[in-house]
């Protein structure tokens, strides 16, 4: 890939532009943001790293839009944060002004693009810059279940012992409360987390999982996670710059499947070069079919706050 463009220099956009470069997944990097300096200050430091790590990828900043120019693909993180106690829906006025400014700015600079959403409430913000563009749905997608697995993942290890590398995880639905963590599509090296693990204990991770978030803005007190969105977000560039065609789950437009359409949520995906390929559906359990109805029902009910924000 030969650029790829961050909105938002905040410290989840600062942790994914140093991965990105670290890993070379293109030949240039622009980090946008429209606080004066701050942007490329950033670029002008995760730049001067490239002797440490060993890599030639160009890293820039600016607070001018026209450095989004020819991007392949837009990673979206600009927002206000979340803070101690509040949900992601809390910040859902303040981002949707944001991510309506900033989607404007992708048409006019980058139309060919493929755009990464990472600003809560992700998924109903997913869902506003895919009514905005207009574009194929394969080009518009959220970043929020390959962290919420990644967490998952992360307290299974911790709970059983085993190595984080064997356990595979699956987490759909909406970004937040009502997410669904799917424990019969986990496994320790193929076999089921059941058979490690009580259906108590399981549960326990369930709810962990779904509060991951809150978990951590509650004890770092002075700003929500970044390492772990900003991995996530690397994980998903990954899939898309070498086509590697994983199984990830992402925030897509549904257009019928799993009974839902006109909505943005949190589903398996087949993510390569022209992004979203396809939508896996799952034959879910009966409990984690109502579940993920309530959460497409939470998130419906987002999005129809959208029509009451000018």
């Amino acid at each position: 890939m030969n650029k790829i463009s961050i909105v938002g220099a905040g410290r989840v956009g600062e942790t994914a532009a140093q991965i990105l470069a670290e890993e070379e997944y293109c030949r240039e990097i622009a980090l946008f943001d429209v606080r004066d300096d701050i942007a490329e200050g950033i670029a002008l430091d995760i730049l001067q790293t490239a002797p440490f790590f060993a890599f030639d990828c160009l890293v820039q900043g600016g607070n001018d839009p026209r450095i989004l120019k020819d991007s392949d693909l837009v990673i979206v993180t600009a927002g206000f944060p979340r803070k101690p106690g509040m949900s992601r829906v809390d910040v859902l006025e303040s981002n949707v002004g944001i991510i309506d400014e900033v989607t404007d700015h992708i048409i006019a600079q980058a139309p060919e693009a493929m755009v990464l959403i990472v600003s809560n409430p992700v998924d109903t913000l997913t869902y506003r810059v895919a009514q905005k563009t207009g574009w194929d749905r394969s080009r518009i997608f959220g970043q929020a279940g390959v962290l919420d697995a990644a967490r998952m993942a992360s307290f299974i290890a911790q709970e059983t012992g085993f190595s984080a590398r064997d356990i595979t995880t699956m987490v759909l639905g909406g970004h937040g409360d009502t997410m669904v963590p799917v424990p019969q599509f986990c496994t320790i090296n193929g076999i089921p987390i059941a058979h490690f693990l009580s259906e108590e204990r399981i549960e326990a991770i369930n709810e962990r999982t779904r509060k991951g978030g809150a978990e951590i803005l509650a004890l770092r007190k002075n700003s929500s996670a970044y390492d772990a969105p900003g991995a996530a977000v690397a994980t998903m560039v990954d899939a898309i710059v070498n086509n590697r065609r994983r199984l990830l789950p992402c925030v897509a437009m549904l257009e019928g499947e799993y009974g839902e359409s006109d909505l943005a949520m949190g589903v398996p995906c087949i993510l390569g070069e022209k992004g979203i390929e396809s939508i896996v559906e799952l034959d879910l359990s009966a409990r984690a079919r109502e579940e993920f109805k309530r959460s497409a029902a939470a998130v419906r009910t987002e999005i129809e706050r959208l029509r009451d924000i000018p």
